[in-house]
């Protein structure tokens, strides 16, 4: 059974990372969560998950309106990037984790957004209408327009080098990207949170984002 089963590392700390487990898991694809840089020989892909602020140092920036952040953390999950970057290996960022690939590869941050109230977890996430950018692969998943989950106040600024941002708020906030060259995407919602148990009608199925994830 387990030789057809794909398997997928989650860079994050394991008490948090629940959510992607579970939905990977009704998706048939097996998991690992670890912050140590592996032998990416052994995994299909990779999961950047969602997570508090970043360290501004990481972008050339003093901090000027971010929160909490662990710069230990954010230099694990970027260790762990790079060497699946390196490997030309299939990575998905969520949230956090698509802010880091825009680190990665030299973008930058805007550390509290003016429309962050739009944005925030405010005790749960808050739904906005998207624009995915016309034959992008958030655009064939889920058409033109469509309604996100959100739960941040920083997002992407500058991107990085190959960089491609493909989806926007209304209010013009980055929601995914994509590598040109590399098998690299990001959105900044969640879509482990818009699945299965937690499915609602008036959002996009973020399932439909996981199980293509591998493809």
């Amino acid at each position: 059974m387990g030789k057809n089963l794909k398997k997928v590392l989650i860079a994050g700390e394991p008490d948090k990372t629940v959510n992607y487990e579970n939905a990977m898991a009704k998706l048939g694809i097996l998991t690992e969560t670890s912050l140590h840089v592996p032998d990416i020989s052994f995994y299909d892909g990779l999961i950047l998950p969602g997570g508090g602020d970043i360290d501004p140092k990481l972008f050339g920036q003093l901090p000027d309106g971010t929160d909490f952040f662990d710069p230990a953390l954010d230099r694990l999950q970027l260790a762990v990037l790079g060497a699946f970057v390196l490997g030309r290996k299939p990575v998905l960022g969520i949230c956090k984790g698509m802010q880091l690939i825009n680190i990665y590869f030299g973008g930058d941050m805007v550390q509290h957004l003016k429309t962050s109230e739009n944005h925030a977890y405010v005790g749960k996430d808050q739904l906005h209408m998207s624009v995915a950018k016309k034959g992008s692969f958030l655009e064939k998943l889920y058409g033109e327009r469509f309604k996100v989950n959100s739960a941040h106040h920083q997002g992407v600024d500058c991107p990085g080098k190959g960089i491609e941002y493909v989806q926007f708020a209304e209010d013009g906030v980055v929601e995914g990207l994509r590598h040109r060259f590399l098998p690299v995407r990001g959105v900044q919602w969640h879509p482990e949170r818009l699945c299965f148990a937690y499915g609602r009608e008036d959002a996009a199925d973020g399932a439909l984002l996981l199980g293509c994830f591998l493809r």
